[in-house]
């Protein structure tokens, strides 16, 4: 079987298509330790990230331990509007842990401190049922001539907006317009479809849409998928 990337002896070889590895996955999509090196490279500039997300229904009441990566100081954790007590970064310490947490379903909030003033923050809500998608471009256009590709994300919402981040519906891809779909992807090292498949099952909620133009003029992309509201939005080839 064919391999992308470098493996390493702990990646299941027989079963992934490339190492688990690295802080971006195949698709482009950030991974958590994406951030715990932006808040250790980039100090000056004001982030946050919380991890895990906060959909684990089958956790109710269990110690669900909570990470944050910042390039702040300190952080002060609010699980549904109560404080979990504020946390301090020790020397050589790079992120900050709340490990006696009992999860509860709702909103998980940071708020992050440098030299004592607000710094950054990042919030995680638990959501409900998948019921429709959301696409957006990379870029709002692409340039024919310089055979340039579009790149385009699309994620699982709830009906309040809210990212599923546990949601792996199948979305079809369809184009209209001087453009064609040249391949897909979601970022999970274990989903052997082939790249120029037009479907492909949501990743962490999430899938990649790349295309190529064909001509100039406007290009609508759509993303469907069964049970929810579809996506449409369009690229200018110019």
């Amino acid at each position: 079987m064919e391999r992308l990337g470098l493996p390493r002896r702990t990646t299941p070889y027989y079963l992934s298509r490339s190492s688990y590895y690295g802080i971006i996955d195949l698709a482009g999509f950030k991974k958590d330790r994406f951030y715990l090196y932006q808040a250790r490279w980039r100090p000056d500039f004001p982030m946050a990230h919380i991890l895990p997300h906060w959909n684990f229904p089958e956790r109710k009441g269990e110690l669900t331990p909570v990470h944050i990566f910042t390039s702040g100081d300190e952080a002060e954790l609010f699980l549904n509007g109560k404080s979990l007590g504020k946390k301090k970064k020790a020397e050589y310490e790079y992120r900050l842990r709340w490990d006696s947490v009992h999860y509860e379903p709702g909103e998980l909030t940071v708020i992050a401190y440098k030299n004592g003033q607000k710094w950054a923050e990042d919030t995680v809500r638990t959501a409900g049922k998948a019921v429709k998608l959301i696409i957006k471009p990379e870029k709002e256009s692409v340039q024919f001539e310089e055979e340039e590709l579009g790149f385009l994300a699309v994620k699982v919402l709830d009906a309040k907006g809210n990212p599923v981040p546990t949601a792996a519906n199948l979305i079809t891809f369809s184009v209209e317009g001087p453009a064609e779909i040249v391949a897909t992807d979601n970022g999970d090292p274990t989903d052997m479809t082939a790249f120029p498949s037009k479907s492909r099952k949501a990743f962490s909620g999430k899938v990649l849409v790349i295309i190529r133009p064909t001509g100039k003029g406007k290009i609508s992309i759509s993303a469907t998928s069964e049970g929810l509201e579809t996506t449409t939005t369009q690229i200018l080839s110019q």
